[in-house]
């Protein structure tokens, strides 16, 4: 694929965003591996996962409001193994996309691009890529599992959430890290952690309340109260919206300094 020629300056500045949002597009979803894992991955996981616990009746006491619901564990399962596949490929993919156009993104600011031009427009595509995640990984779920149409969209809106926050943290590790092998691992091991603690059927100790300061808290009580106690814990979604506003918040402060101009 050719680079774009920089040597010319760019046209006015309103007619630099669709620009730097077009390359910003193109840099998250050309990553084929990731593809990969989001089409074949998603679907064996829950099948893997469905099949370890299904039919399992499960007593699950929701942290957000202290009811102690009884649930099938498989159905509990399926949104864990979801926020867990979310995590790791949205992060992975944003990581790798804006580590790999750092110096092309600097390249940009030196040619005449606005910072806050490729800041709005690398924040939109990272919003745009993390939501279509969520929205198949949520799809992928009714082959597995048929909730009511509001259980449905609860469970999406936490697959949304936390997209959102492993996309900033990928973000944010993208402009951090020197090597891809570090930004990987903390990706993955950080992503594993984090959503296999908030699983009852696997850890007993689920309900500690040192778990409400993990990323997917938020978006699993969201989800778990929407799916199985026809509970809107908005307050919950937004401790996860204030993850992915914190990760990004960092990420694009140094991405502005990493990215500066200093010749003028």
């Amino acid at each position: 694929m050719s680079t774009p020629d920089l040597t010319t300056r760019p046209g006015p500045l309103y007619g630099q965003f669709p620009t730097a949002l077009r390359f910003s597009v193109r840099d998250q979803t050309r990553n084929r591996l990731a593809g990969l894992l989001l089409v074949v991955f998603v679907p064996v996981w829950y099948l893997v996962m469905n099949a370890m616990a299904g039919g399992e009746v499960l007593d699950f006491k929701l942290y957000a409001t202290g009811e102690v619901l009884h649930v099938d564990g498989g159905h509990l399962t399926l949104i864990t193994a979801g926020l867990n596949s979310v995590t790791m490929i949205a992060g992975f993919v944003v990581f790798d996309a804006v580590r790999k156009s750092l110096a092309f993104d600097r390249r940009l600011v030196f040619a005449g691009y606005r910072q806050s031009t490729l800041i709005g427009a690398k924040t939109l595509a990272v919003a745009g890529v993390a939501t279509g995640i969520a929205l198949y990984t949520a799809l992928a779920v009714l082959f597995f599992w048929r909730p009511a149409a509001g259980a449905w969209f609860a469970v999406l809106a936490g697959f949304t959430v936390i997209a959102l926050a492993y996309g900033a943290l990928g973000l944010l590790l993208g402009v951090l890290v020197k090597r891809d092998l570090e930004g990987f691992f903390l990706i993955i091991m950080g992503g594993l952690m984090d959503t296999f603690l908030q699983n009852p059927l696997g850890n007993p100790l689920a309900n500690e309340p040192i778990l409400q300061w993990f990323p997917s808290f938020g978006p699993m009580q969201f989800a778990s109260g929407g799916a199985f106690a026809d509970s809107a814990l908005w307050g919950h979604l937004g401790l996860g919206l204030a993850w992915a506003a914190g990760f990004s918040a960092v990420g694009l402060v140094i991405f502005r300094v990493r990215t500066r101009d200093r010749t003028r």
